[in-house]
């Protein structure tokens, strides 16, 4: 959308009133305010499925939209208790993390911390870097395939990272999606902590 200073020439109107006007199409989700990028009509929501097998780009290209992963960083630590205990590892032991950010369309929709055993994938990050794609650097590494065993999501205001990331207002809620992967065995691959942005994404759970 226009910026307020052109709003407010177009209209005859001051800033405030502007502002107070625009304040309200957002809180009846008609436009959404993105940090230092301007102010945006909101779109449809995405419908984010989850299912047996949830891939990111799957999900967004049968919606006839184009997806986009962008890695924030990656690192190598040591695993805190609940990492752990999702992984089935030993609080402690070495874990492989990289940070991605969704995108559709080229707008933030997630923010995501995925978390794999460092001494199964050792070469992960680099796998990673030259497919950009955590299921065919899985694949790589001897995973032919992966599923979801669970999903847990719970809903909270974003913190000042996630409002820079994603673009969103302080009193606009993410969706916090915690999963785990788990290899043809049973056996857990992933631990995974994604944020979507709440006004632009509806989670679906499929059988």
């Amino acid at each position: 959308m226009p910026t307020e200073a052109e709003l407010s020439r177009r209209f005859g109107v001051n800033r405030h009133t502007v502002r107070r006007a625009l304040s309200e199409l957002e809180e009846r989700g008609l436009v959404r305010a993105e940090q230092g990028r301007g102010t945006y009509v909101q779109e449809g929501v995405i419908s984010y499925p989850v299912a047996k097998r949830t891939r990111f780009s799957e999900v967004i290209r049968k919606q006839e939209k184009s997806p986009k992963g962008r890695l924030l960083g990656s690192d190598r630590i040591a695993a805190k208790s609940d990492v752990a205990s999702n992984l089935k590892i030993r609080p402690g032991a070495r874990v492989i993390v990289l940070e991605r950010m969704g995108l559709v369309d080229d707008v933030p929709i997630s923010l995501a911390t995925h978390y794999f055993p460092a001494r199964r994938f050792d070469g992960l990050e680099e796998e990673f870097e030259r497919r950009q794609s955590i299921t065919a650097a899985l694949k790589a590494l001897g995973v032919g395939d992966y599923t979801r065993k669970e999903t847990r999501v719970t809903t909270r205001l974003p913190t000042a990272e996630e409002m820079r990331w994603l673009g969103l207002a302080r009193n606009r809620p993410v969706l916090v999606a915690e999963s785990v992967n788990v290899d043809e065995s049973g056996r857990p691959i992933e631990y995974g902590l994604a944020r979507f942005a709440g006004d632009r994404v509806q989670i679906v759970f499929e059988p």
